[in-house]
């Protein structure tokens, strides 16, 4: 399962030169999930080449029923995120990549909150600081 976000980027010397920057998220919706992003001359090319960034950084996400054990914050640059665990049936209240994140990483049940930045790249991989803050759930 993946997702990905897609941006054309210029350079101007002599006349513009168009390429296209991929930001790809992947998980195997079991508490794993990778991001990656890289540049391409076509869009395939693009997302390829991000696809396997991404599968050379995977990193486990700790889930407890189909949520997060407890709330916890990721700040990367200007973007900090916000997820809170959310009761069954909720589903995830999620925008963006934001809600792509944790949908690939197997989180069914979340909210969460963009605060500063809007920068998908930044707001991606603070989701992933703070899913890797996690800590499993105590039992006793």
């Amino acid at each position: 399962m993946s997702g990905s976000f897609i941006d054309r980027v210029a350079r101007v010397k002599g006349g513009r030169r168009f390429r296209f920057r991929a930001l790809v998220v992947v998980g195997d919706r079991k508490g794993k999930v990778g991001i990656g992003s890289a540049k391409g001359a076509d869009v395939t090319a693009a997302v390829s080449k991000a696809t396997e960034v991404a599968k050379k950084h995977f990193t486990p996400v700790v889930l407890y029923k189909g949520t997060i054990p407890h709330e916890v914050d990721g700040k990367v640059a200007g973007a900090r995120i916000l997820v809170m665990p959310a009761a069954p049936g909720t589903g995830l209240i999620a925008g963006g990549v934001v809600r792509t994140v944790p949908e690939v990483a197997g989180v069914s049940n979340a909210l969460s909150k963009s605060l500063g930045s809007s920068n998908k790249t930044n707001i991606a991989y603070a989701t992933i600081a703070a899913l890797e803050s996690l800590e499993p759930r105590k039992t006793g």
